[in-house]
């Protein structure tokens, strides 16, 4: 059976996250009902990482393997033709190996999240950014940021659902930088690693935004670190801004499209 990569941008809001839930309408199900539209069937994809309800992306990737040989270009044409209304996109279609894995094989996952920082309510933006009043201070939260980057256990930076067997992961870089957009000043936060914990980048998120609005100082996020507690955790951030940006792998199978 031919394998093909797909990459998906989506926006989050009408979905309950992305993995398949019963009765319950999903990223994933809805991808796999427009595959059974094209071969009429069972379909279960793959994807490098699952992100929650609310939750955006930008360059989501995903595996199917289907009975025909499809042109990629025809296959993710007809996908987005039966993926409407929803929100999904297939950015790009590539036939790959049948032993490449879109989770397996990556080497790195790309998030993205923004906070918008201005008191006017958000119109344009709505949904896909966290609003907050205050302008928030961008070197201490990357002057705390910094002290989080390298292999740590998170353990207070995890759910308590988080069902990753172990706490201990290696952040690549979490940088926060402002970018003055259209719509005000925001802070945007570019977080890489080979693989997270459940609600990692929230946590982070929502720890940094603390450190930004002068309730937290930066020496207590390396406490918060050191605790090993998930009490010591700032407030989650909630998902809006959070946006699955790409996902890294050794040989690109999207290099040459």
């Amino acid at each position: 059976m031919p394998r093909y990569a797909l990459k998906i941008e989506y926006h989050g809001a009408p979905f309950v996250g992305w993995q398949r839930q019963r009765a319950q309408h999903s990223v994933q199900g809805a991808i796999e009902a427009a595959l059974a539209k094209l071969e009429p069937r069972d379909h279960t994809i793959a994807a490098a990482g699952r992100t929650d309800a609310g939750v955006h992306g930008l360059a989501q990737v995903a595996h199917c393997d289907m009975e025909r040989d499809w042109s990629p270009f025809r296959l993710s044409e007809a996908l987005n033709y039966h993926l409407r209304p929803d929100p999904v996109a297939i950015l790009d279609c590539v036939e790959v190996a049948e032993d490449w894995h879109a989770r397996f094989s990556a080497r790195e996952r790309r998030y993205l999240f923004r906070i918008l920082m201005r008191r006017a309510p958000a119109t344009h933006l709505e949904g896909l950014v966290w609003q907050v009043k205050p302008q928030l201070d961008i070197a201490a939260m990357q002057a705390a940021a910094a002290q989080l980057v390298g292999k740590h256990d998170f353990t207070t930076f995890r759910s308590t659902i988080c069902q990753a067997e172990s706490p201990v992961k290696t952040l690549d870089r979490l940088d926060v930088t402002l970018v003055e957009g259209t719509h005000g000043p925001e802070a945007q936060f570019d977080v890489r690693a080979r693989s997270f914990l459940h609600n990692q980048v929230r946590s982070f998120v929502g720890t940094l935004e603390r450190v930004g609005a002068q309730s937290m100082t930066v020496d207590g996020v390396r406490d918060a670190l050191e605790a090993r507690d998930r009490a010591a955790c700032g407030p989650v951030s909630p998902p809006q801004g959070l946006y699955l940006a790409g996902v890294g792998y050794p040989d690109d199978p999207f290099a040459t499209t």
